[in-house]
């Protein structure tokens, strides 16, 4: 066990915020917004490339009073970074229970009221729920099957980032969201992966 979590390090994302293991002490830094996690059943740690990519641009977001959807939440990490971050509510969605229970738990670990973060199975959330700030780090072809219904729930003037997309998926994924009605800004890459941002009008 020593050596998986010797591996396991505080990382830093954007200017303050910190990814720390739950066993380091300290923040890294008096200023440092930190997320306490435990690598465990559920995806998303801020290792993988995608996560790290989601958790960079939700650092560079105004998020203050902001109602934030997470959808395929995995761990809740970026769900949790956000309302770190000043975010006023966060809704996680994932198709696993298991990930459900893992945002709740790491919720709680991370001392944010129960009634600024909900984790729901995605038939639960309902269709009429409007966010400003919409991350859904799954795949590609599931991304591009959710277009039209991640659109319906971004709120005028919202911003959208969108990862678990390799490279060369890009392209098609982002035409999704265009045609859904939404502005694509950009295309971000780390390693193999994408991250597709943008907002509504």
């Amino acid at each position: 066990t020593r050596k998986w979590m010797d591996e396991f390090k505080p990382q830093q994302f954007g200017e303050r915020l910190w990814i720390i293991p739950s066993w380091v002490e300290q923040p890294p830094e008096p200023e440092a917004i930190t997320v306490r996690l435990d690598p465990g059943l559920a995806f998303g740690t801020g290792n993988h490339p995608t996560t790290a990519l989601c958790l960079e641009w939700l650092a560079g977001q105004e998020l203050a009073n902001k109602r934030v959807l997470d959808f395929g939440c995995g761990s809740g990490i970026l769900a949790i970074a956000a309302l770190k971050l000043g975010a006023k509510s966060a809704w996680g969605v994932d198709i696993d229970p298991q990930a459900l229970t893992a945002t709740v738990d790491n919720g709680k670990a991370n001392e944010i009221a129960s009634e600024r973060l909900q984790a729901t199975l995605p038939e639960a959330l309902p269709t009429d729920a409007g966010f400003e700030v919409l991350v859904a780090n799954i795949l590609a072809n599931p991304l591009i099957e959710l277009a039209e219904s991640m659109s319906r729930h971004l709120l005028p003037q919202g911003r959208f980032a969108l990862s678990g997309i390799l490279n060369g998926q890009a392209d098609a994924v982002a035409e999704a969201y265009r045609q859904a009605g939404l502005i694509v800004d950009g295309i971000r890459q780390n390693g193999d992966w994408s991250l597709i941002f943008g907002h509504r009008d």
